[in-house]
């Protein structure tokens, strides 16, 4: 399984808005896709999983993906989270 680690920038963390639109960029992967932060894991795919996480702005995330398309995930749901929630 790969995963890559990153530290959440936005402003209010996790709430609705990003946590939706980092659910639409995970459905659109094949692969397995999950995401840990404070212990926690949720499917990247399931926006009530996202939002119980809980992540708040300097919390570190680390996503997880298995299929296929693990690589391309990983790397665009990076991008999604280091560049385009930054608020």
């Amino acid at each position: 399984m790969n995963s890559v680690k990153i530290t959440l920038n936005n402003s209010g963390g996790l709430h609705t808005r990003p946590a939706s639109l980092l659910v639409k960029n995970a459905l659109q992967f094949k692969s397995h896709i999950s995401i840990r932060c404070k212990n926690r894991e949720a499917n990247a795919k399931r926006i009530l999983g996202i939002l119980a996480l809980g992540a708040q702005k300097g919390d570190e995330l680390e996503i997880f993906a298995e299929g296929p398309d693990a690589s391309l995930a990983l790397d665009a749901l990076r991008k999604l989270v280091e560049y385009e929630m930054v608020e």
